[in-house]
């Protein structure tokens, strides 16, 4: 059953849309690199994006959760995205995320869903960027994604059931 990855700048409404896609019945699967975050912090590490395995956890917990679906599922980011976070950030690939990012082609559909950025960044304890890195950290994800051979599909910036509607049309659910 088709794995469709919802991805796109930080805070451009990505997590929203999982929601929304989640109350109307579809399977839907978490960031991991928000929850390793929330949870580094809550370890009292302040920047674990600074520290040796962050990309490795990002990636296992990907891993994890990828295992436990069935039907067709909405992944809130994939490993591509944690690749692109490698290049964003100016830290090499690991090999557990080289591996992931050679599976993903196989277990994710070619169709990936591009949420557009809104316009702003809203900051949380997770999401430190501004919006102009977060602008430049897009065009990173759009060129990792082509880079791979997947087709990237525009969701662009609205109200949230137009939005929505374009991810149920992309993929004609």
């Amino acid at each position: 059953m088709p794995a469709y990855i919802l991805t796109g700048t930080p805070g451009s409404g990505k997590t929203a849309i999982l929601r929304q896609l989640e109350l109307d019945g579809h399977a839907v699967v978490e960031e991991a690199a928000t929850d390793v975050i929330a949870l580094q912090h809550a370890l009292g590490r302040p920047e674990p994006w600074r520290e040796p395995g962050f990309v490795d956890e990002i990636v296992a917990l990907q891993r994890r959760r990828a295992r436990s679906t069935g039907g067709t599922t909405f992944f809130d980011r994939s490993p591509v995205c944690t690749l692109a976070l490698c290049r964003h950030l100016g830290l090499p690939p690991t090999s557990l995320l080289r591996d992931e990012v050679a599976r993903a082609g196989h277990f994710y559909a070619r169709t990936v869903l591009f949420v557009r950025n809104q316009g702003f960044v809203e900051p949380t304890a997770a999401r430190r960027i501004s919006f102009a890195d977060s602008l430049a950290f897009e065009r990173v994800h759009e060129q990792t994604y082509r880079e791979l051979g997947f087709t990237l599909v525009d969701v662009p910036a609205g109200p949230l059931p137009r939005r929505v509607a374009a991810v149920v049309r992309a993929i004609r659910i």
